[in-house]
């Protein structure tokens, strides 16, 4: 085990590397960098596209701007360094989690990140441990009630659940309930209300779940059918094993054959991608979702950043995230053998797991 663990971490480090490298030989092609933009907001030629990047004529329609202003504005972003040279001393810095100040927010992107993850965080973990908390049970009752009218109506529930859009759910959410042309129960937007320090604890309790509930019943809804139909089909693979008709000769009754010997089982897949879908729920930012409901998060975070060629808020969310990824991929395997011993690592490694 102890090879294998230190196999993986050794891994991390090149598959690290060449992420972060790719992405930034692309910041270099794409046009509209940070200097591009600056340059044109003080030519006063600040020409936008559609899709909020500047024109590639910008660079040419600013020549008039003095070299030596042009080279300060460059030295201003660490432009004024061959690629290569950048390249690595963002790398050093990275090591240390030094990912620099954004160009757009002027504030360190470790803070940036930290100040947008309670939105994230809440969106998250709620539509985690929902999940799991319904569609598990709900799972394990349709595959021991296979083919009945309980399996067909819930299978259809989900599954239409599954086809609307969480977006769209959302704004008939917000038309419905949020003050839109029928009820106004649930407010438009925020994670609280503007007197959320006002009030006294119970209260931001209910305020801050109040808050909550339409976001998450878009989140949600989607991800029922996917855990739902999951945990069913692996329970049902489970039931139809030579193990559990040997169990049910001895005498087992149901509930014993179901709790003692094919739960454990057909578990296995499903809390294996435990810890990526809880780490997961930490840094969830879904854009459209945030959009909606006015939602200050991760997912509108790196969307903007995209658009304003934040490099260092990018690159520095991706290396995090992605170091985030690996450490996660490598818990999860280590997950198999803390719940199924028979698992080797030495035969897993030699097959390329």
């Amino acid at each position: 085990m102890l090879y294998y663990v230190i196999k993986r971490l050794l891994l991390m480090i090149p598959t690290l590397f060449g992420v972060m490298l790719i992405t930034f030989v692309i910041t270099q092609f794409v046009p509209g960098g940070p200097v591009e933009q600056l340059v044109a907001q003080l030519s006063g030629q600040n020409q936008m596209t559609e899709a909020g990047g500047v024109t590639s004529d910008l660079y040419r329609g600013a020549e008039g701007i003095d070299k030596e202003r042009l080279e300060e504005i460059k030295a201003l972003y660490g432009f004024d360094k061959p690629p290569v040279e950048r390249f690595l001393i963002m790398m050093k810095n990275y090591l240390t989690f030094d990912f620099g100040e954004s160009y757009h927010h002027h504030e360190s992107v470790i803070d940036l990140i930290i100040s947008k993850l309670p939105v994230s965080i809440s969106i998250g973990m709620w539509t985690f441990f929902i999940t799991y908390l319904t569609c598990i049970p709900l799972g394990i009752a349709k595959a021991v009630r296979d083919g009945s009218r309980f399996d067909m109506i819930t299978s259809t529930i989900v599954l239409v659940g599954y086809a609307i859009p969480g977006f769209v759910l959302g704004i008939l959410l917000l038309v419905l309930f949020g003050g839109g042309s029928f009820f106004d129960i649930f407010p438009l937007k925020g994670l609280v209300s503007d007197n959320w320090d006002q009030l006294g604890w119970f209260d931001k309790i209910l305020d801050y779940l109040w808050h909550m509930v339409l976001p998450i019943i878009s989140s949600v809804i989607g991800s029922f059918a996917v855990m739902t139909l999951l945990t069913k089909n692996s329970f049902l693979e489970e039931i139809r094993k030579n193990y559990v008709v040997t169990a049910r000769a001895k005498g087992l009754t149901s509930n014993q054959v179901l709790y003692k010997h094919v739960f454990r089982n057909a578990l296995i897949p499903l809390i294996t991608g435990f810890p990526a879908s809880f780490l997961a729920a930490f840094f969830a930012g879904s854009l459209l979702i945030e959009t909606i409901f006015s939602l200050d998060g991760l997912g509108l975070l790196s969307y903007e950043s995209i658009v304003r060629r934040d490099y260092p808020v990018v690159l520095g969310s991706l290396y995090l995230f992605t170091l985030l990824g690996l450490i996660t991929k490598l818990i999860t395997d280590l997950s198999y053998v803390l719940i199924d011993p028979r698992i080797k690592f030495d035969s897993a490694g030699q097959g390329g797991a």
